[in-house]
């Protein structure tokens, strides 16, 4: 039985999905080689503008939901994380950089299924995030943009670092201790602002959503008292 291509429809759940194996796929060709490293950075710009993609289908056809959104950021953590993984595996970056973004989306994802449990989800009276700040640096086209393009940059540098100057099959051998020294310091760079607006972003979410978790605190307390009363 073979299947219907015609009737096969991309949603942006499906754009997601495939984002996260692109993302996958990329990071598993890195370190077989410099032509191997250098089609891991085509993929990772394909993974992406995958990215956009999603977004640019759930407005278009009136697609988004609160799902929709979880799963969006659930795949925005997976390609972060396997990407920071691997190159502080290798040496090129600290090993604090993965660190920070899995315990930064730790922490903004545990409010926000709190949040969720609270009924609040999604956009407009109802959403999380309450202040234009807050919504600016989180939610907005600029803001997930400018984030996206400065992982995707990240990515593809310590990329092209690994297939041009990095290994015996090197595609650029015989550079100058200044050089490399001046590659090095433009990876930490990226890297370090990366991680900054990273924590920014992250903000918004950690100062709004603590109310959820102190509710949650308090709707316990409250359970707890009243069982021990019954009793």
């Amino acid at each position: 039985m073979q299947f219907d291509w015609s009737r096969f429809e991309w949603t942006p759940n499906k754009v997601t999905l495939l984002r996260v194996v692109v993302g996958f796929a990329a990071v598993s060709l890195f370190g077989h080689g410099a032509w191997a490293n250098l089609s891991a950075v085509a993929l990772t710009v394909a993974a992406i503008a995958l990215d956009a993609l999603d977004g640019h289908i759930a407005r278009k056809k009136r697609m988004a939901t609160p799902l929709g959104a979880q799963l969006d950021i659930l795949g925005d953590r997976m390609i972060e994380n396997v990407y920071f993984t691997y190159f502080a595996v290798v040496g090129m970056v600290s090993l604090w950089l993965p660190v920070l973004f899995f315990a930064r989306g730790a922490a903004t994802d545990f409010l926000r299924g709190l949040a969720m449990k609270a009924g609040h989800s999604g956009w407009g009276a109802n959403a999380m995030l309450q202040t234009w700040w807050g919504r600016a640096l989180v939610a907005s086209r600029w803001s997930r943009g400018l984030y996206a393009a400065m992982k995707c940059l990240c990515f593809c540098y310590l990329g092209l670092e690994l297939a041009l100057t990095r290994g015996p099959v090197a595609l650029v051998s015989g550079l100058t201790g200044d050089v490399h020294a001046m590659i090095r310091n433009g990876a930490q760079t990226l890297t370090s602002l990366t991680a900054a607006f990273c924590i920014v972003r992250g903000l918004p979410v950690l100062l709004e959503g603590w109310r959820f978790f102190a509710g949650s605190v308090a709707n316990a307390r409250g359970a707890k008292r009243a069982a021990q009363e019954a009793a």
